[in-house]
């Protein structure tokens, strides 16, 4: 059901992703993880991914810039923003920018997997 969808990883949290790709892995999704922003736009030029699943506070560029510019490359692609600073202000902010969903930290991987699942099997 997933096979052949693609993920890609950002947060500068190393465990979060090491946490995550695994699950995601398991059930069928093609997953790249980066903790440096710059390095996932980066590979994010080179290829398209079904799901960007981003941190919001990082180092330049930041996940709401990510976001911006994954949107504006590839309209089809959803965001999810994952922040341990979630507050009504954040959320409202990155929800009118184009994410999918916003999710605070600690979160619960399974939620986040079904979250992914269900964006990737809706109809575009």
């Amino acid at each position: 059901m997933n096979q052949g969808k693609k993920v890609l990883l950002l947060d500068d949290e190393p465990i979060v992703c090491e946490r995550l790709k695994p699950a995601l892995e398991k059930i069928g999704f093609y997953v790249e993880s980066y903790t440096e922003s710059q390095k996932a736009v980066d590979r994010f030029m080179e290829e398209s991914f079904d799901v960007l699943v981003t941190d919001l506070k990082m180092r330049k560029p930041d996940g709401l810039e990510v976001m911006e510019f994954v949107k504006r490359h590839s309209p089809a692609t959803k965001v999810i923003i994952i922040t341990g600073f979630a507050t009504v202000e954040t959320a409202t902010r990155t929800m009118k920018s184009g994410a999918a969903d916003f999710i605070a930290k600690p979160f619960k991987i399974r939620d986040l997997r079904d979250l992914i699942v269900r964006l990737t099997t809706e109809e575009r």
